[in-house]
């Protein structure tokens, strides 16, 4: 089966271009206001060891891990950008997708895809999913695939991923993002989605950076 999206498109008026660095497994980006850690970085570099671990012991769970995200990622995309998406069940990721489509559906007004945005105040930079309403209201919204089905409280670094989008989106635009939005596929077989407010996640995101840089800070001492 195909299907295309019918989704309303409002252009935005950034147009930022960031060039990406990898050192030593954290990722930079040179923005206007110089060299930022990204977003995913920082937010998750608190289980950093326990990930880099998991990954050296599990080599093909983890390649496939990635390789599913990419694609499902894709899938969304092109299907947000109204052209014809395969939801055939012949992959994993089409398995999701189908899963998914039903929430992504919620989905209109779309402010930026896969967009570029950087925050001088934080100190961050990165490439959000999505911007745009859904449910009618204006949110940062964030695509997950999972082998197991998700709780709130074990996915506090994707809450804390969308609200620095959503600062830097209100900062580079004036647009303020009330909302954050995490829309998951499991592999069980389920379509989570944990609609938060941006406002109770401000505090920790502002912690976890600062705990980031007095963490790096220190390690460059010794």
């Amino acid at each position: 089966m195909i299907c295309v999206g019918n989704f309303r498109h409002i252009p935005n008026s950034l147009n930022i271009t960031l060039d990406r660095v990898e050192t030593k497994g954290n990722r930079f980006y040179t923005t206007p206001d110089g060299s930022f850690p990204s977003v995913t970085t920082v937010t998750g570099w608190e289980n950093q060891k326990f990930f880099t671990k998991w990954r050296k012991e599990n080599p093909e769970e983890a390649s496939r891990v990635c390789v599913r995200g990419n694609k499902l990622h894709s899938l969304i995309e092109s299907y947000l950008n109204n052209e014809q998406v395969s939801n055939k069940n012949e992959s994993p990721e089409e398995e999701l997708f189908t899963l998914m489509k039903g929430n992504i559906d919620k989905i209109n007004n779309i402010r930026a895809l896969e967009c570029p945005l950087y925050s001088k105040i934080l100190g961050l930079a990165g490439r959000v999913d999505c911007i745009a309403e859904y449910n009618k209201e204006l949110c940062v919204i964030d695509f997950k695939g999972s082998t197991k089905n998700k709780t709130k409280e074990n996915i506090e670094n994707y809450f804390l991923q969308a609200t620095a989008y959503a600062l830097m989106w209100q900062e580079r635009t004036g647009e303020a993002c009330k909302k954050i939005c995490v829309i998951i596929g499991t592999e069980a077989g389920m379509s989570q989605v944990f609609l938060e407010n941006t406002i109770d996640y401000v505090k920790r995101l502002k912690e976890t950076i600062t705990l980031y840089r007095k963490y790096h800070e220190n390690t460059k001492k010794i």
